[in-house]
């Protein structure tokens, strides 16, 4: 039997659509602008940032696309909907940002190996400018960061950016007072350090999920010895635990009915149990402790 009960979810689409366009919004500006300077001012690192930049406002899309998706209904082909799509969504910004970490090593490199002069004041208003909008976006999702994986990749994509930025005013200011220039890419290193090790996580639990395995903060054990513990259930085997997107659970498992328990109760009462543990999509056979599904008998 299928329960796919309306599931309580704690993040509110409305505002977190409103602060998707804000932040779409804020850093394509942004980029647009950075892209203008650099090329008046011919600085290749502004026109590289610029790109960069663009990669993240694509990433943000991205995250929104997939709470469109999330909220999509199920359909003959698409049983489930098309929630799935959002832990697709938020691996692909995990590698995003680990991409991103490449390419600021490589840049690194390039300028330890051949140092330029930059302007230092230009460039602590350009990334003072990035530190601004990129700092107010994150802020716009650091209240659901933990709630959903997109929502924590956009939240993480916008504060390495501002962690950039402000490595780069500082980079600036030394440059400005010291016209050592090789601190750029000191600061580049250290930043892109920091973003391996804080997106870490969310690709580690985004490739989880798609291999559907059981979400982070789930106890297999815990969860069987809950189902066990319930008025007239003998024994439960055959559980399986998975994500059927970055915010719903689904388990599946069979249950050895004790003596002449009433069945549907039973399984009314294991269903509002699995609710507390966040698990709102759960299929549930039963058995009698005379006829379980490892015996050959007629049913």
């Amino acid at each position: 039997m299928h329960n796919h009960s309306n599931h309580h979810n704690s993040l509110n689409a409305e505002n977190l659509n409103k602060a998707f366009i804000w932040g779409i919004a804020l850093n394509a500006a942004f980029v647009i602008i950075e892209f203008v300077l650099g090329f008046i001012s011919g600085s290749l690192g502004l026109v590289s940032d610029a790109g960069h930049n663009l990669g993240d406002t694509a990433s943000l899309i991205l995250a929104m696309l997939a709470l469109t998706l999330a909220s999509k209904a199920p359909t003959s082909n698409y049983t489930y909907g098309l929630s799935k799509g959002t832990i697709l969504v938020s691996l692909v910004n995990a590698v995003i940002l680990m991409v991103a970490v490449v390419l600021i090593v490589i840049e690194c490199i390039e300028k330890f190996a051949h140092p330029q002069p930059v302007d230092g004041n230009f460039i602590i208003i350009v990334a003072a400018v990035g530190v601004i909008i990129n700092g107010v976006t994150a802020w716009l999702f650091v209240k659901d960061k933990d709630k959903d994986l997109n929502v924590k990749g956009a939240y993480l994509h916008m504060a390495m950016d501002a962690l950039v930025s402000v490595g780069v005013v500082v980079s600036g200011i030394v440059i400005k007072y010291t016209g050592w220039y090789i601190i750029d890419p000191i600061i580049g290193l250290v930043v892109a350090v920091i973003i391996v090790v804080s997106t870490w996580e969310l690709l580690k639990d985004s490739l989880r999920l798609v291999l559907d395995g059981v979400p982070e903060g789930i106890d297999v054990e815990q969860i069987k010895n809950a189902i066990q513990e319930i008025d007239g259930v003998e024994d439960c085997h055959h559980l399986h635990i998975w994500a059927l997107s970055t915010t719903q659970n689904a388990l599946t498992a069979h249950i050895v009915i004790k003596g002449d328990s009433d069945t549907e109760s039973v399984k009314k009462n294991v269903k509002q149990k699995l609710e507390s543990y966040n698990i709102n999509h759960a299929t549930i056979e039963t058995e009698s402790k005379h006829c379980s599904c490892s015996d050959i008998c007629s049913r």
